[in-house]
């Protein structure tokens, strides 16, 4: 019998501790860096492989030996004149074909060969791959998965399913007919040939330029509509226009009090045209007496490359103070300040789509009455960390950007007021940081983990998974018993039931009962799309830990 051999288990190097660099409001800020942290890379777990088939069979009972038995051979006697016994015949495959026995055939006089008829020639016209239709260009036509796609309410055709695309002569049109390869019209769209998703569904029926501008124009204002209700007092962000949510592919609009960002993702919104009615309905809609309003356009450097979108003009869309534009504001998040910056940070800016994960995190903290210590990984400029403070004694806020702590910073003198706890910065790795305390420090009440998206295409989705678990499972080790974790991803590849997975075998190792409390996404101003499982990007899980 066989057996397997067990895999050596390798065991990994205890890591050397770095020094992380902290920042205090009353201190000097950000101590010597010393040497930076080494990056955490994980082993991949090795497991004893499942038995083979053969070796199952080995590892069977075998069967107890029977008796032996005396066999005696008959051997008939041989007839006269009998036939030889016939040889077993072995088939072949494929089968040869079978010579058809000889028959008398009539006598035919020969002909001469110049008589005979040439044989006709075989065809060697090959079948065309792409459809020739009888419609007038542009068009585009999409293979049949995509056309089933389209029909059951997705938005987007990516370059793999363009079968052919038919533009003319001239530049490429912003707005094409999209159909299937029979001809018929499937709707509409923004085209980008050099995307790798070239076309974004604007209309399912067949719209001019015209049309689309009257359609965009009614759809930003049906979208400012629904964003009214979530402004008072103490919030005046918000995310306006939320790309194929809103009905407007490819389009980004976000407001900071009285500065409003416009982000165009797509080549096909790349026009004057676009710009000028973006900047018409948002001044009819936000503007109000005594009030200013600067909109600016902000581009996406990596999108611009991949779109081939041109640079944005350096002055406003539209401003009520031509002479001294306003770049910078102080907005509003659940009654906090927070300030910010046209030039700087990521996005649009700063991050909204966490505004009611905030709240909840502090609301969750104090009817469990948690208010001791608490930890923000990957805290950018203090979002979660400033509405812990309002509860919490003790708030740390993680992150490996110095800038962005720097904004933090003055996040947190602006509402020091509103603070019953003391916050501090700093600055260092998240994985190797959580990597040393987890060893020493297991008293934090609450822990939250919202890290950048780790999954930027399908590719990356097991090394994504790979980095969650190793920042939760230090977050499981650190908390105290009853304690609360928040844990964030914001990688659209990255399913929900994938993290509650990654999050349940983080506790398994680390050792703990984790309990369910709350599953959330992203705002209210970033609706879901049925249709479109890309636009439920945000996935945020509030968890108690015994």
């Amino acid at each position: 019998m066989t057996k397997q051999e067990k895999p050596r288990n390798t065991k990994s190097s205890k890591p050397k501790s770095s020094p992380s660099k902290t920042y205090k409001a009353s201190a000097t800020p950000f101590r010597s860096p010393g040497k930076n942290p080494t990056p955490y890379r994980i082993d991949s777990s090795q497991s004893r492989p499942a038995p083979s088939r053969d070796d199952a069979r080995d590892e069977a009972p075998s069967r107890p030996k029977s008796r032996k038995m005396a066999v005696v051979s008959y051997k008939p006697k041989a007839r006269p004149n009998a036939e030889p016994p016939a040889t077993p015949q072995t088939t072949t495959w494929p089968p040869a074909a079978k010579a058809s026995p000889a028959r008398a055939t009539r006598p035919t006089s020969a002909r001469p060969a110049a008589s005979r008829p040439a044989s006709r020639p075989a065809q060697t016209t090959p079948r065309p791959t792409t459809p020739k239709l009888d419609i007038p260009t542009p068009y585009a036509v999409v293979t049949r998965r995509a056309s089933e796609t389209l029909r059951q309410g997705h938005l987007w055709v990516y370059s793999s399913e363009l079968m052919a695309l038919e533009l003319g002569s001239g530049e490429p049109p912003r707005l094409i007919p999209v159909v299937d390869g029979r001809g018929i019209l499937l709707g509409t769209a923004l085209l980008s040939p050099a995307s790798q998703l070239p076309l974004r569904i604007v209309a399912r029926e067949l719209v001019t330029e015209p049309a689309w501008l009257a359609l965009l124009a009614d759809r930003l204002r049906a979208a400012i509509a629904r964003r009214r209700p979530m402004l008072d007092a103490l919030t005046d962000a918000c995310r306006l226009v939320f790309s194929e949510a809103d009905q407007l592919p490819g389009l980004i609009i976000d407001k900071y009090a009285g500065i409003v960002i416009v982000q165009l993702l797509t080549r096909g919104l790349d026009t004057d045209q676009v710009r000028a009615t973006v900047a018409q309905v948002l001044q009819q809609e936000l503007l109000t007496a005594n009030a200013q309003l600067t909109v600016w356009e902000r581009a996406d450097a990596r999108i611009r490359e991949l779109e081939g979108i041109s640079a944005p003009q350096l002055t406003p869309l539209f401003t009520t103070q031509p002479d001294a534009p306003q770049t910078s504001t102080t907005f509003h998040l659940n009654g906090l300040s927070f300030l910010f910056d046209a030039n700087s940070g990521q996005k649009t800016g700063a991050f909204l789509d966490q505004r009611e994960n905030y709240r909840a995190a502090a609301q969750w903290a104090r009817s469990l009455q948690l208010t001791g210590k608490a930890l923000d990984v990957c805290t950018y400029q203090g979002g979660f960390a400033l509405h812990l403070a309002q509860v919490c004694a003790q708030v740390t806020g993680v992150d490996s950007s110095r800038a962005s702590l720097e904004v933090a910073e003055r996040n947190l003198e602006a509402n020091r007021a509103l603070l019953s706890g003391s916050v501090d910065w700093v600055e260092a790795d998240a994985f190797q940081l959580l990597r040393n305390w987890s060893e020493a420090e297991h008293d934090w009440d609450v822990i939250v983990v919202d890290p950048p998206a780790f999954a930027k295409s399908k590719r990356a989705i097991e090394g994504a998974l790979r980095g969650y678990k190793e920042l939760n499972l230090r977050a499981l080790k650190m908390l105290r018993p009853g304690g609360l974790l928040v844990t964030c991803s914001c990688s659209h590849h990255v399913s929900l039931a994938e993290l509650e997975s990654v999050v349940a075998a983080a506790a398994v190792d680390a050792d703990r009962r984790v309990t369910l409390l709350e599953r959330r996404g992203a705002a209210h101003d970033h609706p879901v799309l049925l249709n479109l499982p890309e636009s439920e990007y945000l996935k945020c899980l509030i968890l108690q830990v015994d």
